[in-house]
């Protein structure tokens, strides 16, 4: 009989991950099942109690239950205690256990895969959500000279600022009052993709880029990636390399084993058009 996985999100028809799982499963001889679930917006708890309670060993946690997951938990790692959220649960020794794997899979693709070091870059995170929780830290750790947080809620922005405003130059604003500031980065943590719209960001605060990420992925050329386009950008990523990474890392936390991510990426990947 094979462990069982899932992940749990709503909505979750869109989820690639029981696809990139089962893949990972498949390289590393694993024997493993791994299910996606559509949540109750209003019954997480029971969901993942009856998951675990039929013997499932780990659950990946998507929108809008990150929070709650990690709530839920009696032990987390660090960077899901600083993220304030959880994407990644496993049952072990009789004790539901947390981590945050989107952080380090972001930071992973644009190292690793785009060859893009963050060291010394300056980068605007757009959003102060849940997704924004998770990468904030592990962004941060890269040293870049600058990370500026805006969302349409400046006090949420500085919320998830606040923890880290002793490790370097960290700033927020809201999106009327970002200014002229030129950036290195620019990454896409609101779910203004999945609505079809771009954030509310002028044209000219990515020209000069290196880099614009959206962490929507199979979208094609999101608005905001367009956005970027026409501004000159000189790469354009969707969130397909995040997905993969931070599965590839939940992965190693539940078996013990790290899966080769690149496979995976090119098989997923659709054209930026």
């Amino acid at each position: 009989m094979s462990d069982q996985y899932a992940v749990i999100g709503n909505p979750i028809g869109h989820s690639k991950s029981p696809y990139v799982h089962t893949a990972f499963a498949r390289q590393t001889g694993q024997r493993m099942s791994y299910i996606a679930i559509e949540g109750a917006l209003d019954g997480f708890a029971g969901e993942v109690a009856r998951f675990f309670s039929a013997g499932g060993r780990g659950l990946n946690v998507t929108v809008p239950f990150k929070v709650q997951a990690l709530a839920l938990a009696e032990r987390s790692t660090e960077r899901a205690r600083l993220a304030g959220a959880a994407n990644t649960l496993r049952w072990i020794d009789g004790r539901l256990e947390a981590d945050n794997t989107d952080g380090v899979g972001l930071v992973n693709d644009i190292q690793d895969n785009l060859g893009l070091p963050l060291g010394g870059r300056r980068v605007l995170l757009l959003g102060a959500g849940g997704a924004g929780r998770g990468i904030l830290r592990p962004l941060i750790e890269q040293s870049p000279s600058l990370v500026m947080v805006v969302d349409i809620d400046r006090q949420q922005a500085a919320t998830i600022v606040q923890p880290h405003l002793h490790l370097l130059d960290l700033r927020c604003s809201d999106y009327a009052s970002v200014g002229e500031m030129e950036f290195d980065v620019v990454i896409n943590a609101t779910s203004a993709s999945l609505q079809g719209v771009a954030p509310p960001i002028q044209a000219s605060i990515l020209q000069g880029a290196a880099l614009a990420y959206d962490l929507v992925y199979g979208k094609g050329l999101t608005p905001f990636l367009r956005l970027a386009r026409d501004a000159g950008v000189d790469v354009l990523a969707d969130g397909v390399g995040m997905l993969v990474e931070q599965a590839a890392a939940s992965f190693q936390w539940w078996r013990g084993i790290r899966p080769q991510t690149l496979p995976l990426i090119d098989a997923l990947r659709v054209p930026l058009t």
